[in-house]
């Protein structure tokens, strides 16, 4: 029954995107903000779906530490749900810092590209992130707030990978507080699985982490130490039953 549900899910999903972003091309002359929001109706359809047919449900915790002006968000990456989720129903613009290439893909890179968000050359290096630099502090003097999933990957639930410092580093360099998001969705939607099971997903914002005092690697820890610790309250049973081969996330009080 699952497999079913989740064929028909993809297969429902899929010709809508298609009529979807043909559409979305056609907006192309009205405001970046207007854009996005009517963008932003797709991955807001896709997870209600997900919760309405596929009984993957969710949860908000800690919102009210998110702060009206623009912060860097760090996130927890586990599945390609959040990646719908955040940008569809965070409370403020989303700006994602991306490969290029992405915008030369038939009708996705294109819808991509109307939303005028961080595409980077990432064969340039180092001018790579002065360009990451330089538009996200246009994209926060606009309101936007950029998002790094700082694993660089999707990791499955109670592993651990190390965090890339890249996110730390804007931050540092624009002067803006870090907001640390955890969350669960590799419970229900797991990494390269087809097969989605219901659940409840939570998705638990943290306290901003403020840049002042911090270094680069140490704001990176401070992130990376609340959000793994986090993890392990959301769901304390990866952590527990780990076999002693799997590498799982280091204690949160490690260095």
């Amino acid at each position: 029954m699952y497999f079913i549900r989740s064929l028909l899910y993809v297969l429902i999903c899929t010709a809508s995107i298609s009529v979807y972003i043909v559409l979305c091309v056609l907006c192309f002359p009205l405001p970046v903000s207007t854009r996005y929001k009517i963008t932003m109706a797709w991955p807001k359809f896709s997870t209600w779906f997900a919760s309405w047919f596929l009984g993957i449900r969710w949860q908000k915790k800690g919102w009210e530490n998110i702060p009206e002006t623009p912060c860097i968000i760090l996130a927890k990456h586990q599945s390609a749900w959040e990646t719908c989720f955040l940008p569809g129903y965070f409370p403020h613009e989303l700006c994602f810092v991306y490969k290029r290439e992405l915008n030369w893909l038939p009708f996705f890179g294109w819808g991509l590209a109307l939303l005028d968000m961080i595409a980077i050359n990432r064969s340039r290096g180092a001018e790579a992130f002065e360009q990451i630099v330089t538009q996200g502090r246009r994209k926060a003097a606009e309101g936007r707030w950029v998002i790094f999933f700082p694993e660089g990957t999707r990791t499955l639930p109670g592993r651990y990978k190390p965090y890339k410092t890249g996110g730390a580093r804007l931050a540092l360099r624009l002067g803006l507080p870090v907001l640390p998001i955890a969350l669960n969705s590799g419970e229900c939607w797991p990494r390269n699985a087809f097969i989605k099971t219901p659940g409840t997903i939570t998705v638990s914002v943290g306290p901003i982490i403020r840049p002042e005092g911090h270094t680069m690697e140490s704001l990176t820890q401070a992130t990376e130490d609340w959000i793994e610790a986090e993890m392990r309250v959301l769901a304390p049973h990866r952590y527990a039953k780990a076999a002693p081969e799997v590498q799982t996330s280091r204690p949160a009080s490690a260095a």
